[in-house]
């Protein structure tokens, strides 16, 4: 009795379109749980209930030019989007491209940056913004960071992160100094790194600045740690965006928030010169 009721059940399910639909949320899940951004997610939202709505209204409703109002609609704010996250859409391209699909599905690193190297971290760029020396540190926290990413790769170190090599490599008398440190898994990996810059700020920040934006708009899971030369302001750059003036204290705190550290002070004393 069951079994011929199941059958007329199948046929009456059109597995395609089951499939369809399976995939399509599928995908919208996969897109939303990379946004972090509430505006964005607003944004996004609304994009894809215009899609989902232009699919019914052409499946199911008999309404021609509903159906055209509704698709122009779809395409005019699909060309606004395409304008508003060129940086991310060409990231996925890249991502697509290399075959480096771990990071597109979000995938971090195995070994994390522990609290140990958020106070090296701290400490080192306290040191710098005391003594107004401009550096530039990049935190890869899982974006799989590799030399065609950058201008120029620098020079390979994988040497173990601490307070004194940092401050060595941003000296005023080493060929590194204009350069980007970049850590990954609580060592340096190479320094020397030249950044895409950001057309964002051109007028406003000066070239380490528009340097962390520019990388941190490309890949959101690093972040940058920018110590101005002339004025020894201590900025953090995360996803495009640029948190400044910071005092290293508050530098050790974005540090442990991003890596869900348990949040302390800083081994750095909160000083005048720490705020810049």
């Amino acid at each position: 009795m069951i079994g011929p009721q199941l059958g007329e059940l199948l046929r009456l399910i059109d597995l395609r379109l089951l499939l369809d639909l399976l995939f399509a949320f599928g995908l919208g899940v996969l897109v939303l749980g990379r946004v972090t951004e509430a505006r964005t997610l607003w944004l996004l939202r609304g994009y894809l209930l215009l899609v989902a709505l232009a699919w019914v209204v052409q499946r199911y409703a008999n309404l021609p030019l509903t159906s055209k109002l509704v698709d122009a609609l779809v395409l005019a704010c699909s060309l606004a989007l395409a304008i508003l996250w060129q940086g991310e859409l060409r990231r996925l391209m890249e991502l697509l491209g290399t075959g480096r699909i771990g990071v597109l599905f979000g995938s971090r690193s195995q070994d994390q940056l522990g609290s140990g190297s958020v106070a090296v971290l701290s400490e080192a760029a306290g040191r710098l913004s005391q003594a107004r020396r401009g550096g530039l540190i990049v935190v890869d926290l899982g974006s799989d960071l590799r030399p065609e990413d950058f201008l120029n790769p620098g020079i390979g170190l994988d040497a173990k992160l601490s307070v004194d090599l940092l401050l060595n490599l941003f000296a005023a008398d080493t060929p590194l100094h204009d350069g980007a440190v970049l850590v990954k898994a609580n060592r340096i990996v190479a320094a020397g790194v030249i950044l895409p810059l950001s057309r964002q700020g051109i007028n406003r920040y000066g070239t380490r600045h528009l340097a962390a934006l520019g990388l941190t708009e490309r890949f959101d899971q690093c972040l940058a740690i920018v110590v101005s030369e002339e004025t020894g302001t201590l900025s953090l750059a995360s996803q495009g965006r640029l948190e400044r003036p910071i005092t290293s204290s508050r530098l050790h705190d974005l540090l442990s928030q991003a890596l869900a550290l348990p949040v302390g002070r800083s081994v750095v004393k909160d000083t005048p010169e720490s705020r810049g």
